[in-house]
């Protein structure tokens, strides 16, 4: 897939998100077989659209549409430069597609005003209330009618922001809407999308993806990206002597980037967040659904696996499909064969567009073929294998919990202690890297790095089981209830789920070495959401505090021979941003609310911190 000439902190990732088709160079290929068009569609409040058709030149017979809509520009403008690659894999184009391409609303070439993960209205009173629902439902109603030569059906796709676009094209209720592809979906960025995780501000992803992209135009442009010198090829450099939160604003942004303005005014997962959380409204759905994500997407897998989740709650009946690879944030549109130093011994990647993906739209939009997907098509990684399952979790599982120990020991078993408890000090001037790679760019290879690089921190806490004497899958929900006492009033708990493997064994032949400590599920909670997202509550010092923590599903084996880690820390910098660890509003903290703080993990009696999993019974 080429890339794009994106720059700053998110140039790999919107390389993913524009997909292969938003390129700049021509194929002769795709002109030889397509004909591109440029349209400005008009929308219920008379603002235009910017789209591209492209239709197959062979009209021997009636196509489906099958359209994205992005925020990250349609490029190549102009009806003589043509896309490298139609559609979200090679394939699709040989089957012969009608693929649309849209700006949405107050990007690039689209006329109106753009806001950041506009909510849904379901109760429209006028034509003026406009959101990205009724954008899609007037866009596919004016294809219908002016599109030459197609079928009547209509699909949608689209990676993590587009993909939360497709979500929002379902609820548009459009009939002919008959199939859509949610992919690693954008669906609360307060809780565990994207910017934040349980109130925490992802720090390297909010800054960068603003820079580059949150500036405000004067007028529909072919490119609003723009480029920013870090000055420094090391981020943890730079975003420590950046500072407090606050300096962002005084030093770059300065009141001109609106989505910052609201994310620094918004702590609390107030009603700005609240209305921006589209789960609530994934009801009453009609669409064949087919939501896609990765095990180790660094951005969206909350997304992908709440909004299946969702989806398959309230809409009973309905066809909604669930896939989960071995991948980061829009792998799947490439091989998917190796992230950093794992291999997953195949292609993964093709063989879910080759077998998953087209036959889902040529099935929906083509009448093609049989439909044999099960309810879940999931990748277990330690195995390496597709498993197949008629619901997830899986039905096959039992409930088990994994009891932190003295002496670093982990186990099933509770612990016989009536007391006890380890002790770290975190330090905000001297916080645990999030990888111990030299860049600014947030790499995505970070969900799966080698956690020996801070193992040994005094600021890190690790729990150990005996070596595996049989294998031990885990699939579904993982979920941590710390036991924690700070002598701060507000601190950060982080939660690691680790494979240790052998210290004499290769991974899969690949590059990582023997007792590699393979990252498998990670998760934050800011400490004063504890109990509430709406309500935060400072800590009394001292005092033990229940803090519960869900790190998301897992289709997991840890093979014998190998350990299970846990490892516990209060900060992951500069992916997220520094606790104070004082209860104090941290987007605008002073550099004196910032002091050390003594944290104790408690491991014993009532107060015995844990991971609740799911053991499958194979």
């Amino acid at each position: 897939m080429t890339k794009p000439r994106f720059f700053g902190l998110l140039a790999a990732l919107l390389a993913i998100l524009t997909f292969a088709s938003f390129v700049s160079s021509q194929n002769t290929d795709v002109k030889a077989a397509y004909i591109k068009t440029e349209f400005q569609i008009p929308m219920r409040d008379g603002r235009k659209l910017f789209t591209q058709v492209y239709a197959p030149r062979d009209t021997a017979e009636k196509y489906p549409m099958l359209m994205t809509r992005t925020p990250y520009s349609v490029s190549p403008y102009g009806p003589e430069n043509y896309a490298r690659q139609l559609g979200p894999s090679a394939l699709f184009a040989k089957e012969k597609y009608i693929f649309v391409y849209q700006d949405v609303r107050g990007k690039h070439m689209s006329e109106g005003h753009y806001s950041d993960v506009r909510p849904f209205n379901p109760n429209k009173k006028s034509k003026t209330e406009v959101d990205e629902a009724s954008d899609t439902y007037d866009t596919i109603e004016w294809l219908l009618k002016n599109v030459p030569n197609n079928n009547g059906r209509v699909g949608m796709y689209g990676i993590s922001y587009p993909g939360f676009y497709t979500t929002m094209g379902i609820l548009s209720g459009h009939p002919a809407l008959k199939a859509a592809s949610p992919q690693a979906p954008i669906a609360d960025w307060f809780v565990g999308d994207d910017d934040h995780h349980n109130g925490a501000l992802f720090l390297m992803d909010a800054f960068g993806f603003n820079q580059m992209l949150g500036w405000p135009r004067t007028a529909p442009t072919a490119s609003e990206f723009k480029s920013f010198d870090y000055g420094t090829s090391d981020g943890y450099k730079f975003y420590l002597d950046l500072g407090s939160v606050a300096n962002a604003q005084s030093k770059y942004f300065k009141g001109q980037v609106e989505y910052w303005n609201d994310l620094t005014k918004h702590g609390t997962y107030d009603e700005f967040w609240q209305s921006r959380n589209i789960l609530p409204h994934l009801k009453n759905i009609k669409t064949a659904v087919l939501t896609v994500g990765g095990w180790f997407d660094a951005e969206d897998l909350y997304g992908a696996i709440k909004t299946y989740q969702n989806i398959e709650k309230n809409n009973p009946g309905i066809k909604n499909n669930f896939v989960m690879g071995p991948w980061c944030h829009g792998c799947w549109s490439r091989s998917g064969q190796q992230l950093g130093a794992i291999n997953f011994g195949a292609p993964t990647g093709n063989w879910y567009q080759e077998n998953v993906e087209l036959p889902f739209f040529n099935y929906y939009l083509k009448g093609k073929g049989e439909l044999k997907l099960p309810e879940a098509t999931i990748f277990e990684t330690g195995t390496n294998e597709w498993r197949r399952y008629e619901q997830w979790p899986p039905a096959n599982v039992e409930a088990a919990s994994l009891y932190f120990q003295a002496d670093g020991k982990l186990s099933f078993d509770a612990p016989k202690l009536t007391a006890g408890y380890d002790e770290y000090v975190s330090d905000p001037s001297s916080p645990v890297p999030y990888t111990q790679r030299v860049t600014t760019n947030r790499n995505a290879t970070y969900m799966i790095e080698d956690q020996r690089f801070v193992a040994k921190r005094p600021d890190v806490v690790s729990y150990q089981s005996d070596v595996l004497t049989e294998d031990l899958a885990l699939a579904g929900p993982i979920t941590a209830q710390l036991f924690v006492s700070t002598s701060g009033t507000d601190s950060d708990f982080i939660v690691k789920l680790i494979d240790v493997l052998p210290e004499t064994a290769p991974v899969n032949g690949t590059a990582a070495g023997g007792g590699m400590q393979m990252l498998l599920r990670w998760e934050v909670m800011r400490g004063k959401f504890r109990n509430s997202y709406e309500k935060p509550e400072p800590f009394k010092p001292g005092e033990p505090t229940n803090v519960p923590l869900n790190l998301n599903d897992v289709s997991h084996t840890f093979q014998k021979g190998h350990r299970i880690m846990v490892q516990v820390q209060s900060s992951m910098f500069p992916l997220i941003d520094r606790n104070p660890q004082q209860f104090v509003d941290i987007y605008h903290a002073q550099e004196a609310d910032f002091q050390k703080a003594t944290q104790r993990i408690y491991r014993a009696g009532q107060l015995t911190s844990h991971l609740r999993v799911l053991m499958l019974k194979k």
